[in-house]
């Protein structure tokens, strides 16, 4: 039987998030899922937000505790302002506070330029961006009026956006969901340049081809798989498990100096292989 590609990866040890309350959004699946598992593992308690599968985020939540940590399911619609208040005022009654914040939630909604009415364009910035400024802005809250415990991290609070390599790469045809993770970038190193003077560190993790439900055509038959290896230089297609290795490494004090920063998780798709030849 093949294994999964991930089959046998080394785990994180388990202390490297102890003590420590994290936040994933759009936890219910893909990469979401993968991170918020692997953070209960790293040792943090976890809230699994969610905004419509219930069962599949409680799964989640079961996942997470089998590592004996603390975990609950929060249904809320990152772009609401009142829900996402409503969401980390509730994490502060079940956890106390907040020490890591993966901003995690998005969605694409695909068109091209001539066939993207104004509706889907809002949605995705919505989710995609405002969601993350909502997030971002009330972790950064608590996270001020915190302050720094040393016992429990070097930095008063850690926020780790989830953005993509269509941050810096255009693609034709999704112009909401490139204009999206382009403003992640720019909003990610203005926050980070912003607090880190009071040791909040803000940084972000751009993602390539992934193996998650949102891009299933693009990697599930051989013919498809086989044109998307020609982008990737490392000649396969990434795993969850591979961008949320990357998050729990960057939330932890092994990367306390990371500040400001976008770690690729790509396997070389912004090395863009089309020149490889000499163009």
């Amino acid at each position: 039987m093949t294994q999964p590609a991930d089959a046998g990866r080394q785990r994180m040890p388990l202390p490297l998030l102890r003590g420590q309350k994290a936040l994933v959004t759009g936890a219910g699946s893909g990469i979401g899922r993968a991170t918020a598992v692997e953070l209960g593992r790293a040792g943090a308690d976890v809230v699994v937000n969610y905004s419509s599968a219930r069962e599949a985020a409680e799964e989640v939540v079961r996942e997470i505790e089998s590592f004996g940590v603390r975990a609950y399911a929060h249904r809320a619609d990152v772009s609401r302002e009142d829900q996402v208040v409503g969401m980390f005022a509730r994490m502060a009654e079940e956890f106390g506070t907040v020490d890591v914040l993966v901003a995690n939630a998005g969605l694409q909604q695909d068109a091209a330029v001539t066939e993207m009415t104004l509706d889907r364009w809002n949605r995705v910035l919505d989710v995609n961006l405002t969601g993350q400024f909502l997030c971002a802005r009330e972790a950064v809250k608590e996270f001020d009026r915190r302050g720094v415990v040393p016992e429990v991290s070097r930095a008063a609070g850690k926020i780790i956006c989830m953005s993509s390599v269509h941050q810096i790469i255009p693609w034709a045809g999704h112009a909401n969901y490139a204009a999206s993770k382009g403003g992640v970038l720019m909003m990610m190193r203005t926050l980070a340049q912003e607090c880190a003077p009071r040791g909040i560190r803000v940084n972000a993790v751009a993602p390539g081809a992934i193996r998650t439900p949102i891009n299933t055509e693009a990697w599930n038959t051989p013919q498809a798989e086989a044109g998307l290896l020609g982008l990737i230089p490392y000649g396969r297609v990434g795993d969850p498990a591979d961008v949320a290795a990357a998050v729990t490494l960057l939330a932890s004090d092994l990367m306390d100096y990371v500040v400001g920063t976008t770690i690729y998780v790509d396997g070389g798709m912004t090395l863009y292989p089309g020149f490889a030849a000499g163009g």
